[in-house]
């Protein structure tokens, strides 16, 4: 994929009634289905039994085999509840009759209240002063391991800028923390809400657990690590838009028995606060 075009068409499932939904699976350099794939299909499957009026304002998930890139993933909605308010809704993601991820999401009527957010740290270093990943691969190619250099060969919809870039050849431990800018690629076509919550929803599954690695940087990494998402959490506050540069900001308070965790937000870059996310992954060091 080379646009936020491909993405959309990605993430539109093919409609097979009775809440039955179909998707394919594009590679983003894994041997599996990207995790931040199902959870996008899994959303707009969900979106398409609810009422007009009403949208996404939560989603919690568990992710339960790896996906086979080559065989489609088909989605189940079941409605849960229809309230006055809110509308609840379970989604079941599998592969030759085994599920693969389960999701549940619920979607709220808007409404008016009182409001506060976090704010974004404007310390940070601006996108204009920082490498993309495919400025990396053109800099650094001939220098960076093979396995990284295969990864950021591989074409996306979405341009990232991590604020700090670790020396591949020279690993040290870092604050368990990982900030990355990041914007669409092509032409921004005119989107509804809840086709940006769906795109956002993708990109949640990038970079997040590099807040947890960074502490022991020095002697893991992703070449001698087992990695998996193992769930999924996020909340959706305000609508915005894609004409700018995004950041997404995570920090890991834990990492433990072969698990860590990571939290964040997301954010515009003038600084409203559109989402935040909350992700536990494995993390098991491979025998030697």
């Amino acid at each position: 994929m080379k646009s936020n075009k491909e993405l959309i068409a990605l993430l539109n499932l093919q409609d097979l009634g009775n809440h039955n939904f179909s998707g394919n699976s594009v590679t983003i350099g894994s041997p599996h289905v990207f995790g931040g794939q199902v959870l996008a299909q899994a959303v707009n499957a969900a979106y398409r039994t609810i009422p007009k009026n009403r949208t996404l304002h939560s989603l919690h998930s568990y992710f339960l085999e790896a996906g086979d890139l080559t065989i489609p993933i088909k989605y189940h909605v079941a409605e849960m509840r229809n309230g006055g308010s809110f509308s609840t809704r379970r989604v079941t993601a599998s592969q030759n009759d085994k599920t693969i991820f389960i999701l549940a999401a619920s979607f709220h009527k808007k409404e008016d209240g009182f409001e506060h957010q976090t704010k974004l740290d404007t310390a940070i270093k601006q996108p204009e002063e920082l490498f993309s990943w495919d400025d990396m691969l053109e800099q650094f190619g001939p220098f960076l391991p093979q396995s990284m250099k295969a990864f950021l060969s591989v074409e996306r919809p979405i341009e990232f800028k991590p604020v700090r870039i670790p020396n591949p050849l020279q690993p040290e431990n870092l604050p368990p923390t990982e900030q990355v800018w990041f914007r669409l690629k092509g032409e921004i076509q005119k989107m509804d809400f809840r086709t940006k919550q769906e795109i956002l929803t993708y990109i949640s599954d990038y970079n997040i657990l590099n807040a947890a690695f960074n502490p022991n940087a020095s002697e893991y990494n992703f070449g001698n690590t087992q990695t998996a998402s193992l769930d999924h959490s996020m909340w959706f506050f305000r609508d915005f838009d894609f004409d700018d540069w995004m950041l997404f900001s995570a920090e890991s308070p834990n990492a433990f028995g072969a698990r860590g965790l990571a939290k964040g937000n997301i954010f515009t870059r003038d600084g409203k606060l559109v989402a935040s996310f909350a992700q536990e992954g494995l993390l098991r060091p491979k025998k030697k």
